[in-house]
Formats: C-alpha cells, structure tokens, sequence
C-alpha cells in the first residue's frame, strides 16, 4: 500500500510537472526578432503580450482603416478577429493606436512602439507611421499559427523611422501582363517591408495596359498581346482605381509610367496617325528596344498625350506621372529635346509633377521634377545641375530582372549578375559623384518581366532580394552590415514558405533549418 502511494505521489508531481512546462512559456527576447528593415533602436523587457479571443484594438480617430488592416492581418494568423473600438484615452490592455506622438524626427512615418505585458502601443504623427509600426509588430508573430491558439509577443520598445521617404519598387506589366489580384499580391509583398511607392510600368512596345475612354484602341489592340505572343491584357479604369485604393490602404502610393516617345509600339500599332508615315506598325512580342518612336512633329501625337495624362491624372492621387524618355533611339536627339520640353508641360497642367528615367536630362527640366538614375552618370548630373532631384535606381545593384548568376532560371544580365549580397551592399550616395542626400528622392527596385510571366516567376526574381532594398532605403548606412543582415535574412525563409514564396535559395545566405 505504501509503494501503491508512492507511485501515487510521483505519477501526481510527474503530471503536474509536464503540466506546468506545457503551459508556461519562457518569454522571447525581442531583440533577437529578425526584423527586416533593421529599426532604428529595439529594446527588450523579458515578458511577452498575449494576444487571445478577447483582445481589443482601441483606435484614435483617423485610424479606423489602419486598425481594420491589423484587426484583419491578426485573422488571418490566428482565427482571432479583435474587435476595434475608438478611444480618445489610453486604455489599460490591448492594442492601442495612436496619432499622439511628438518627437519631430519620427516625421510622417516613422513610430514609436511599447509592448507592455497588457497593453501595446503604437504612437506616431500620422496614419503612415502607425502602418508602418504595425509591419513591424506583425514580423514578431508567425504568418500563420494553429487556430485559435494564444500568439505571444515579446516585450520591449522599439523606435523607429526611415532614412528616405521614397522607398520603392518597380512592376513592369507592359512586357508581360499581371491581373489585378497578381498586382495586389506584389503590393502585399512591398508593404510587408515597409516600401512606400510602386512605379507601375503601363505601356511598352509589346503592350498597352491602361484604358483610355478617348483612345479606346490602345487598350483594343495595343493591350491584346505580350512578349511571347500571349494574350495580354489591360486595366480598366474601374480595375485601375481599385488597385489605387489597395495600395493606399498599404501606405503606398501608385507612380504610373506611359513611357515615350520609345518603348511605344503598341500605341503606334493602335493608331496609324501617331506615325509619322500615317501607317500602323504591327504588333511587337520580342524584347528588343529602341525601335520604336512617336511622330514628334505632329500635332496629333500631343493631343494624344494630353488626352492620356488627363484621364490618368484624374484616376491618379499621387504627385507624380512618369514619362519613361529611356532607350529612345529611334529619336534624334533635335527631336527628342523639344518633345520632352513640351511633354513636361501638359503633366504639369494635369495637376502632376514629372518624373522620367535620366535621358529626360537632356531636355530643359521644370521645376520640381526628378529623374530616374539608371545608367547614365552625365545624364543625372546634369538633372542636379538643373535642380532636379533624383530617384537612384541603379541597374547593377537595383534591377531585379538581373540573374543572381549564370545558373538561374530566370532574369537577364546585360546590367551583370546581382547576387543578394551584391544587391544589399551598396550606398544611394556613392552612385552618383558629388549627390548630396537631400538631392534624393529615394531608392527604387525595378523589375522589367521580359523573362517572366506569372507570379511564381516573379517572386524567384524578387525575393530574397527585394528586402535587401527595403533596408537600403529605410535603415541608416551605418547600421546596415552584410554579415549582420544575411543572418536576419536567412531566419525570414519562414515566412517565405508559411506564404509560398517561390524565392531564390541563395547559397551565400544562411538559411535557417
């Protein structure tokens, strides 16, 4: 009997016990979050934020889109959708954002973060600046958790804010067309690192993308194929103005491109009058370029461009209308100057400003312009001594069409192989001689799809690199070290598979098994 208690006692300490270590969890350091980009300061306070059924998000006014994204990102981790509640006081648990913040270098984005064991808050300036701290409360939870199971968040403060407050990347759907739920996974992927801005490439010589109620055979004809020869595709404006809206709802803006007066065969392949021989060229499905060009000295092709950037300006919030001006080749120089002057002056009287890849240079710029830097040193240095200020886009380091190396898949590589370390070690102001910082925009990734054709394709060109840009422009460059960064990098191939993102595993990255 004695012995029978024994066991007794023991199998009752052993149940308590595993108990106990199956319930009680060891709080994570919050410092040791690999987060991408690289905040400005992180500090860790040894507990952990439970996050369950019952937890509220308590919102300032202004807020109510960006506490329905939270409410919406923590759904779909877990199960759990919080419910969102306007307060104008702090509350005592919950999640709590913010428009209370006060330290003016923080500006439009950046945000300070408390994570206290009842209660998170995220403060900043503006709507901006609590979406962006909320990227980075979700990057301390996993992409997708067992339903309804409690998620715990380590506990500390983080204060952050970005180096450039242009921080883009670059889709080209006139060389192969993308769907709108294909444009709005792309725009999903920027946001989940804090980019601001996607210059939408909508027109190319094998492709015209946008509906224009006035020319109505750019998209007819000019929208009906693609590189390759497939079907192609366009937006309507409705589908247009629904991935505006999408993107601002992310904290991004939609900078469209209708580049000219090259890369324009499909326009010139939708209306004869827009040659100057009067004849309409046919369809292009190759990849050359600088074969193509708009009649300069014909009215008509002006009209035409009013026309276009009338419409898109009036479906277009942001500030910029890119005009291309690259690779026209086809375009004498005599030419291709008085048509850029004149170009610049109707995005002006559509409410815009201009920007264009650097050739626009060339050309007498107008006040509050920029150029793309892509290539040319010369063209851009002549865009600084105009005033211009400058986006740095440079295609050796930034383009993501380029090939990791000779054994990829997919890609090219005129501009050279762009290896993740390649495309994370390099500074926006050593790009360009003498550029001072506030002579930059910001930076931008660019991907031309001259390869690719669906979005499995494009996530092995833009992911893991794609981050790497993120943090270029978003942490200081005395903080960024390759080293450091390919150990937080190789920890995000968790999230990379929880999203089924076909990435590159590159070998000079240490994954995490």
């Amino acid at each position: 009997m004695k012995k029978m208690r024994s066991i007794l006692k023991i199998s009752l300490l052993m149940a308590i016990f595993f108990q106990f270590s199956c319930t009680t969890k060891t709080p994570a350091d919050l410092t040791q979050t690999a987060f991408i980009p690289k905040p400005v300061s992180v500090t860790a306070t040894g507990g952990d934020f439970e996050i369950s059924g019952t937890t509220i998000i308590y919102i300032q006014d202004g807020l109510q889109q960006t506490g329905a994204y939270l409410s919406g990102a923590i759904e779909k981790i877990s199960g759990f959708t919080p419910e969102i509640v306007a307060t104008k006081e702090a509350p005592a648990n919950g999640i709590y954002l913010s428009l209370s913040a006060s330290s003016p270098d923080l500006g439009e984005e950046g945000y300070e973060m408390t994570i206290g064991k009842k209660l998170i808050t995220i403060s900043a300036t503006s709507p901006a600046g609590c979406f962006n701290g909320i990227q980075t409360l979700l990057q301390t939870m996993p992409v997708k958790a067992p339903a309804r199971e409690k998620l715990h968040i380590p506990t500390g403060e983080i204060r952050d804010f970005p180096e450039y407050a242009y921080r883009g990347a670059m889709l080209d759907v006139g060389r192969h067309f993308f769907s709108v739920e294909e444009v709005k996974q792309f725009i999903d992927y920027m946001a989940m690192y804090k980019l601001n801005a996607l210059h939408i490439g909508l027109t190319n010589d094998q492709g015209w993308r946008i509906e224009i109620k006035s020319w109505p055979k750019l998209s007819e004809i000019g929208g009906s194929t693609e590189v390759g020869g497939g079907p192609g595709g366009f937006y309507t404006q409705e589908q247009y103005s629904e991935l505006v809206k999408y993107a601002q709802d992310r904290n991004i803006t939609i900078i469209p491109e209708i580049d000219m007066p090259g890369h324009t065969n499909a326009a010139l392949a939708s209306y004869a009058e827009l040659n100057c021989d009067g004849k309409a060229r046919d369809l292009y499905t190759g990849i050359e370029v600088g074969f193509s060009t708009l009649c300069t000295g014909k009215e008509i092709t002006y009209q035409f461009i009013d026309d276009v950037f009338g419409e898109l300006a009036a479906l277009t919030p942001g500030e910029y209308i890119h005009i291309g001006g690259d690779e026209s080749h086809a375009t004498p120089l005599e030419d291709y100057i008085p048509f850029v002057n004149r170009v610049q002056q109707i995005v002006l009287k559509h409410g815009k400003k201009v920007v264009g890849w650097d050739e626009i240079a060339n050309a007498t710029l107008v006040e509050n312009s920029a150029v793309q830097f892509w290539d040319n040193v010369k063209n851009t240095t002549m865009a600084l001594e105009q005033g211009a200020k400058v986006v740095i886009s440079p295609a050796k380091k930034a383009y993501l069409d380029m090939q990791y190396d000779s054994t990829s898949t997919f890609g090219l590589h005129w501009a050279g192989y762009i290896e993740v370390d390649t495309g994370y070690n390099w500074e926006p102001l050593e790009q360009v001689p003498g550029i001072k910082k506030e002579q930059i925009v910001g930076i931008e990734a660019a991907l031309w799809t001259e390869t690719v054709s669906n979005m499995d394709e494009v996530e092995y060109l833009v992911f893991p690199r794609l981050p790497g840009y993120a943090e270029i422009s978003w942490a200081a460059p005395n903080t960024r070290n390759w080293d450091e960064y390919k150990v937080r990098l190789g920890k995000q191939n968790k999230r990379f598979d929880a999203l089924e993102i076909d990435y590159f595993p590159s070998a000079r990255v240490p994954w995490e098994e």
